[in-house]
């Protein structure tokens, strides 16, 4: 059979979501799809689950390995795969049936890179559920830099992978991979995907419903997860820096993926103030002066506000 769609699912510690989201893959009814689920070294019911699964449905393949973390998991998966696009499922969503079957079809009548989709947040109960994206995006086939433009100027871009349809060879000409233990490993895929892609079509229709759990961390917790995400957060303006770089044809474009960057990476300032430990707050401070990441967002900055919080950070470096 002729492999249409690649589904790509990393699972790690998520047995109270797992079925849910392997019934709504299962329940996707789309000839020529495979499944391949990586299993990252869990540690709880997940194995017994994607066991049972996979037993019962043969679209649906899992490979265990040690943990190595999200982007991991996902290399492991594009690199088991033979389909002509590929899409990503975090394993503690869910899609409704016809999804992929959608998006599959928009993206093969038109000859697309990308198909991009919409998802709806779900808040578990304490709010009502709601699009992602509520704007008049335009559906026609446009390249992904001007997608990227509009979705930049109306401030609603949201980086997730999980959202699109890739077609492979794009991505394997690419040689387009996620970064061992990034946190927000999308935001570089995401942008560089949009920059590269020469069509790309959109359908507004929601079919991926997002989980926005509630986790609290105990105080070590939370200082190493800050931790983690404040050197994901200085990796990735960097990285943003050199993506923004060779648009000098496309002032505009750059300079909203400059805006882009730097209003990022100030959530680094607001992450410090949740840090627990005084000690590791200052480190944390100081070690962003001296690798440098105040001056590269000093120099990306395009906004006299961006300045002021970037200076104000800065002197605090010297302080605390």
């Amino acid at each position: 059979m002729n492999l249409l769609l690649s589904l790509v699912v990393p699972v790690y510690n998520v047995a109270p979501f797992l079925e849910r989201c392997m019934a709504s893959l299962a329940a996707q009814n789309l000839d020529g799809m495979e499944i391949v689920i990586v299993d990252d070294g869990s540690t709880d019911g997940c194995p017994a689950i994607l066991a049972r699964y996979a037993a019962q449905h043969a679209q649906m393949r899992v490979i265990r390995q040690d943990n190595g973390g999200l982007s991991a998991a996902r290399n492991t998966g594009l690199a088991r795969i033979s389909g002509e696009y590929v899409a990503f499922v975090d394993s503690d969503d869910w899609i409704e049936p016809g999804y992929y079957r959608r998006l599959l079809e928009l993206a093969r009548t038109n000859n697309l890179d990308m198909a991009h989709g919409n998802a709806m947040y779900h808040f578990e109960g304490r709010r009502e559920d709601h699009p992602i994206y509520r704007d008049n995006l335009s559906t026609e086939v446009m390249p992904g830099r001007e997608v990227l433009r509009r979705r930049l100027k109306e401030k609603t871009l949201l980086h997730m992978v999980w959202m699109h349809l890739y077609r492979r060879d794009f991505i394997e000409r690419l040689g387009m991979r996620f970064v061992p233990r990034l946190i927000h490993e999308d935001v570089l895929w995401t942008t560089r995907a949009l920059l590269e892609a020469q069509r790309v079509a959109y359908d507004p229709t929601p079919g991926y419903f997002y989980r926005q759990p509630l986790r609290p961390l105990a105080p070590d917790a939370m200082d190493q997860r800050m931790d983690a995400e404040i050197a994901s957060f200085a990796y990735i303006a960097r990285g943003m820096t050199d993506l923004a770089a060779p648009l000098r044809e496309d002032a505009e474009l750059q300079r909203l993926l400059r805006w882009q960057l730097v209003d990022g990476a100030l959530s680094i300032f607001h992450k410090l103030r949740k840090v627990n430990s005084p000690d590791l707050r200052r480190r944390l401070y100081r070690q962003l002066r001296r690798d440098g990441v105040y001056a590269l967002l000093w120099n990306n900055a395009t906004l006299t506000a961006q300045r002021r919080r970037i200076a104000r950070a800065w002197l605090k470096s010297w302080v605390v």
